[in-house]
C-alpha cells in the first residue's frame, strides 16, 4: 500500500488536474513514444537496428511470396 500511495501522490502533483482531467498526461505519453521510436531507429543492438530487422523481414516475405506465386 505504500507504495500505491506515493504513486498517486506523484500523480496529483501533475499540473491541469482540474482543466485537462486524465488528458493532462497526454504529453508524457507523446514523449514515451518519441523516445521509443528513436531508441528503435538510432540504437544498434549486435549490428542491427529494429528497423534493419523490420525491413529484412518484409523483404524475405515479400521474396517467398513471388517464389510462391510463381510456381
Amino acid at each position: 500500500m505504500l507504495v500505491s500511495r506515493r504513486v498517486k501522490r506523484l500523480l496529483q502533483l501533475v499540473p491541469g488536474k482540474q482543466r485537462f482531467g486524465v488528458y493532462r498526461f497526454l504529453p508524457f505519453f507523446f514523449l514515451l513514444g518519441g523516445a521509443m521510436e528513436w531508441f528503435m531507429i538510432n540504437v544498434r543492438i549486435g549490428k542491427e537496428t529494429f528497423y534493419d530487422v523490420y525491413r529484412r523481414k518484409r523483404s524475405e516475405r515479400q521474396y517467398e511470396a513471388r517464389m510462391e506465386k510463381n510456381e
